[in-house]
């Protein structure tokens, strides 16, 4: 068995699975909301009680895992320690007090990882992968199941809740204040090819599909969003927040602050390149990162530039 402990800003959370020829199953899947954003000092640094609460969180995973079999355990990071100033403080002291090595992945990596992860469960041939973290966001342009452009924003559903909401859910002018930041970020890409399909990866876009399927009165099961359904929901909760509350506590309750500021990215981002669907996969970043550890980064010792070209070229794809 293999484990997978993902540091990200707004959830921690282990996942373990059982290797299979070409591929891995999903034993188990423990989160805990860290809020590691949440943490970070006007000076941009995670504060010591952030760096603790991360700490204890690991420890905890670390229980779990020495009573189960575990033969391997990764321990990644992304932009909980990577869009801080003290990321190397930080890893060193969660080192010291919880004996993981953690590796800090890149914005262009955690992309390129969620959408090996992404696409190793569904087929998909033409779109955009969407991946809302709590502290960045992950775009990955493909045409024909080939990689075109993969980047990574500097903004996330808890990092824009904190730096914009004051309250519990925003205001009119702060999903305002929001989108004028979305689409500065947006615009910093320099990338204007659209495409009808959005595959969404993570727990933002997952709720969000939790809440469609509520709204709109869905199969539970169903993972297609229609992106005016995105809007009309965002909408109605604008304009009545008491039952944006209701909903939102019925369905997410731990998500309730972060869960419109995530949809507000996903909205502008469909809106921008005027896409009409979102497909909702189970899989993303960590799926991704774990192919990559057990049938891609081992098949020779790589360097980063190599790694990066080897993912690339397991999705047939060029570098851009």
């Amino acid at each position: 068995m293999y484990g997978i402990i993902d540091i990200g800003s707004n959830t921690i959370r282990l996942s373990i699975y059982r290797k299979t020829e070409a591929s891995f199953k999903l034993l188990l899947n423990k989160k805990s909301m860290a809020g590691l954003a949440g943490y970070v000092d006007r000076h941009g640094n995670l504060s010591q009680k952030g760096i603790k609460r991360a700490a204890q969180v690991l420890r905890s995973f670390g229980q779990i895992v020495n009573n189960i079999d575990v033969q391997n355990l990764y321990v990644f990071a992304t932009a909980s320690l990577r869009n801080i100033g003290n990321s190397g403080e930080a890893l060193k002291i969660l080192n010291e007090q919880t004996g993981f090595d953690i590796d800090l992945v890149s914005g262009e990596q955690e992309a390129i990882y969620d959408f090996i992860g992404a696409t190793h469960f569904l087929e998909l041939k033409d779109g955009i992968m969407i991946d809302i973290g709590g502290g960045s966001t992950e775009l990955v342009f493909y045409r024909d199941k080939q990689i075109i452009r993969a980047f990574s924003m500097p903004i996330g559903s808890l990092s824009l809740y904190a730096k914009h909401v004051e309250d519990i859910l925003p205001t009119e002018n702060e999903i305002s204040d929001m989108k004028h930041e979305i689409k500065s970020e947006i615009k910093k890409l320099e990338f204007e090819s659209g495409a009808q399909i959005i595959c969404g990866v993570g727990g933002t876009v997952r709720g969000a599909c939790r809440l469609n399927n509520e709204v709109f009165n869905l199969p539970p099961d169903n993972r297609l969003i229609e992106t005016k359904n995105v809007r009309s929901l965002l909408s109605r909760f604008s304009e009545d927040r008491a039952y944006a509350v209701k909903k939102i506590i019925k369905i997410l309750p731990d998500r309730i602050h972060t869960i419109i500021p995530g949809m507000t990215i996903l909205e502008t981002v469909a809106k921008k390149y005027s896409s009409e669907k979102i497909i909702v996969s189970e899989y993303g970043v960590r799926e991704g990162y774990l192919y990559t550890k057990l049938f891609i980064e081992g098949k020779e010792n790589v360097g980063e530039d190599r790694l990066r070209q080897e993912i690339y070229a397991e999705q047939g794809a060029q570098l851009a």
